[in-house]
């Protein structure tokens, strides 16, 4: 989960090296992506939260690819410009399943960067026996295992208040700022515009496909369970970043996530809450960066 519709696309002049893709996934869905960087640099793929776009990831993927990093960052199923799922499978296997297919695809392992629901899906192949070895790093961002109760209802609560659509776009933005009061209002709708749809009936309407929220809603018991089971066979390195405001990852997740993959970094960034990448974008790519070169340092 995540919910950020204010993150905005990539902006300024067009990045050298970046380039949109789509992969047809197992599943028969179309995943689109976008990438930027050297094709033959180690390979990073994001993931976006619930609620967000590729998008969401601009700043960073800059960053990571003036380091030497080849980005992926993909619109999750059901999310952006990819395909919603005809029979509503958003379990955290069927995202991981498509992530697989587009390591496959791109034909070599993968440092997964993974915020909030995207860390999810990330721990769940990095956790997983038989699937580990497409995953060379795995870094979490303000999510564990337990992910907090209250935040992530409020997280799910925002998401179903626009299901019934907008009639302005500044009727979707006013409902922004009521649920990230502490986030300066934009002074214009473009990042807004890219996530928002506007279909027949005259409304706006967020890119998220309803029936996600109903099937992580339904599976959030087991979504935990899971989640558990997957830490406690992680054994690539593990870097853990909190939002020092944040009501999803508490203290108390932090602990047990530390005590369950013991080698984990763990760093907690100032004046953010759970969307860091929006709060604190500069320092949160630092600590991304800075993670995966010291990682390269010593192999």
């Amino acid at each position: 989960m995540c919910a950020d519709p204010y993150r905005p696309e990539f902006l300024g002049s067009p990045e050298v090296g970046k380039m949109n893709l789509n992969f047809e996934v197992d599943a028969g869905l179309r995943i689109e992506a976008t990438a930027l960087g050297d094709p033959s640099d180690d390979l990073v793929i994001l993931l976006h939260g619930g609620g967000q776009t590729r998008h969401a990831w601009g700043a960073t993927t800059k960053k990571l690819s003036n380091s030497g990093f080849y980005t992926v960052a993909i619109d999750l199923r059901g999310h952006g410009d990819s395909d919603w799922s005809p029979n509503g499978d958003y379990a955290i296997e069927n995202f991981r399943d498509d992530l697989i297919s587009i390591i496959k695809q791109v034909d070599r392992p993968a440092s997964l960067v993974g915020a909030s629901l995207g860390g999810m899906i990330s721990l769940s192949l990095a956790g997983d026996e038989n699937l580990c070895k497409h995953c060379n790093a795995l870094i979490m961002v303000d999510i564990g295992i337990n992910p907090n109760e209250d935040g992530s209802n409020e997280i799910l609560n925002f998401m179903r208040s626009g299901c019934s659509g907008f009639g302005s776009m500044e009727e979707a933005s006013n409902a922004i700022s009521e649920y990230l009061p502490y986030r300066q209002k934009p002074r214009d709708f473009a990042g807004l515009k890219k996530n928002l749809r506007l279909k027949h009936d005259g409304k706006y309407y967020w890119h998220w496909d309803p029936q996600f929220i109903d099937a992580i809603s339904k599976d959030k018991i087991a979504y935990r369970k899971k989640l558990k089971s997957y830490a406690n066979f992680v054994r690539v390195p593990t870097l853990l970043i909190k939002g020092a405001l944040s009501n999803v990852l508490t203290q108390n997740e932090v602990d047990d996530f530390l005590i369950t993959i013991p080698h984990t970094e763990f760093v907690e960034i100032d004046k953010a809450a759970h969307m860091i990448a929006g709060d604190r974008n500069d320092i949160f790519a630092n600590a991304v960066v800075r993670f995966l070169v010291n990682l390269n340092r010593t192999r």
